[in-house]
């Protein structure tokens, strides 16, 4: 096999060996794994680890590992596995640099992101500045249609080309935020209809929560166009012709472009287990993840409920669901999830030690299902469109989300996991009501000593259900984390934040500040340090640092404590918060 060098070296115990198996980025990364699983099965070695070289290991498809690979450790030394293409043969074309897209893998392909001598430019949009974005007029949910000012989208209504056929109109909603493809604008004096394709279009207008604020109130919801050639007009910004496939891009002042990625590949690798035959005690160390893309807002618009959680069905419901030792409920949601960089499913003792997550168009680190144990620590997550690090159910699709989730094979739960001594920093940088650490109904999980800041929502959101009744989480730790800078675009939100009924779980010695002050959000006093939201119950929350008792306590359940909470927290426990020295 070209490139990969075996070495073995013989272990103290008797019928123990290890191999080393090196490789270098020229070199195929499936082989490397296949090698490593024969050498074990036919009882040449029992423990194999690959040294990946320093590089960029480009792939075509996600890295599978299965079952037979357990016992498997994959070392990175500078190695970078990404899911990107280069783009090249850059040529200047008025105020523009032009390259053709190639295909990938016999396709044509679209993406959401492009990066430049490593940073990611900004996607052609209508507003430079978030502060300077309009406000919307009226929101009809009877006809479908979004009035918005005529000035907001002049230079797209104006406009006699076709380059605006796949305009996109993100439009935030107290704790989220809204991708939506338009159809149609209609001028009506000075205002504009705005229509939207299906399924977005149902979807948006039929469910109640989260929904825009409209200009009766004090504060209605901004939005901004995105995705036409006509809105290409800073410099760092681009445009992809997806008809033409050419992608245009404004340089900035001396600029030069010396590498260019689009990211072709939702997901870099998967543990795919079974109930029966987990995928046991693999480690990753070492290695970045860059370069994925999620192209569900492209193809059928993005329309949230909470934490990038995007609704598949949902309404509003008359008369209203009476829920014993609940408040009524007045709508039903069913539930999808993002694509990550690395998903998880039926696992036992999979962990990631120094690894980074970085220029992700969807999530970072995802334990999706069945995944027992397991340590994510001293790893690195930044620049991330959604979420940094997800664990648990959201509710399954089948299952309505407002319902308690107690699955009979309590094997599906992912318990005992850890994240500890991470960094999060410029995570939900393109939807922006997900959070940097996203556990949903989780069973025994620690986030300990990590440092979150410059995210914009919540800083780590635990629990899901907005139900008291009894679940299957319990025995969850939140413990010594910083959070600062939080809340850079949406508010309702905390450094910390739950749902549900959570028996055992404990939030303590954590420091929470500096909640950003964004001009836009509906509701300029709606944010929090600490919140306990719908259903939660049995949660101790214990020496939080915060600098004032700004904290909420939403339609909570029985069970929990409150103690020692606010500014008068030990200096010694606020010094300690965060990644550990």
């Amino acid at each position: 096999m070209k490139n990969i060098l075996l070495i073995f070296t013989l272990m103290s115990s008797l019928q123990a060996m290890a191999a080393d198996i090196s490789i270098t980025p020229d070199s195929s990364l499936q082989d490397a794994v296949r090698k490593a699983r024969e050498m074990r099965r036919l009882g040449k070695a029992k423990e194999v680890t690959l040294h990946l070289s320093a590089g960029t290991y480009y792939l075509y498809e996600p890295l599978r590992l299965r079952p037979e690979d357990s016992g498997l450790r994959i070392e990175g030394n500078g190695a970078v596995i990404t899911g990107g293409m280069p783009i090249t043969d850059w040529k200047r074309q008025g105020k523009y640099l032009v390259a053709s897209v190639p295909d990938f893998n016999g396709r044509p392909v679209d993406f959401r992101q492009l990066y430049i001598n490593g940073q990611k430019a900004t996607r052609a949009r209508d507003v430079s500045d978030f502060e300077q974005m309009h406000r919307i007029r009226t929101y009809d949910k009877r006809n479908h249609v979004l009035w918005v000012p005529k000035k907001a989208v002049e230079k797209i209504v104006n406009s006699k080309s076709a380059n605006s056929k796949y305009l996109e109109l993100v439009l935030h909603e107290m704790w989220c935020s809204t991708n939506l493809r338009v159809k149609s604008m209609t001028v009506q004096g000075d205002s504009v209809a705005v229509r939207f394709h299906d399924p977005e279009a149902k979807l948006q207008f039929e469910h109640p929560w989260p929904s825009p604020m409209t200009p009766d109130t004090k504060h209605p919801s901004p939005f901004y166009l995105t995705n036409a050639l006509e809105l290409l007009d800073e410099p760092g910004e681009w445009y992809h012709d997806i008809r033409e496939h050419k992608v245009y891009y404004m340089p900035r002042k001396g600029e030069t472009i010396r590498e260019a990625i689009v990211p072709v590949l939702p997901t870099l690798m998967e543990f795919i287990g079974s109930p029966e035959r987990p995928v046991h005690n693999i480690t990753i160390k070492g290695v970045a993840f860059h370069h994925t893309t999620w192209m569900r807002p492209s193809e059928q618009g993005h329309v949230p409920l909470q934490a990038g959680m995007y609704l598949t069905e949902a309404y509003k419901l008359r008369p209203q669901i009476d829920r014993p030792n609940n408040h009524k409920l007045d709508n039903q949601g069913w539930l999808g999830r993002a694509d990550a960089a690395v998903e998880l499913r039926w696992t036992e003792n999979c962990s990631f030690d120094q690894c980074r997550f970085e220029h992700l168009g969807g999530s970072g680190l995802d334990y999706v299902v069945g995944c027992r144990a397991g340590s994510t620590t001293r790893c690195t997550f930044t620049d991330i469109a959604m979420n940094g690090y997800v664990c648990g159910s959201f509710s399954p699709e089948g299952l309505e989300t407002h319902l308690p989730y107690q699955p009979t094979d309590f094997r599906e739960v992912c318990t005992g996991q850890e994240v500890s001594n991470c960094h999060f920093y410029n995570v939900t940088n393109e939807d922006w009501g997900c959070v940097a650490i996203a556990a949903g109904y989780v069973s025994g999980i620690n986030i300990e000593h990590n440092t979150i800041h410059d995210v914009s929502y919540t800083g780590i959101s635990l629990g899901w259900g907005w139900n008291r009744d009894l679940v299957c989480m319990k025995d969850n730790k939140v413990h010594a984390n910083l959070i600062y800078n939080y809340a850079q675009h949406m508010y309702d939100c905390a450094g910390i934040y739950t749902l549900g009924n959570q028996p055992g779980t404990v939030i303590s010695e954590n420091a929470v500040r500096d909640i950003a002050k964004p001009s836009y959000v509906h509701d300029p006093n709606h944010w929090f340090y600490l919140y306990t939201d719908e259903g939660s119950s049995n949660i101790t929350l214990r020496d939080n640092w915060t600098p004032e008792e700004k904290f909420l306590k939403n339609a909570n359940g029985p069970g929990n404590t409150w103690e020692n909470n606010g500014p008068q927290v030990s200096e010694d426990i606020k010094q300690k918060a965060g990644i550990e020295k």
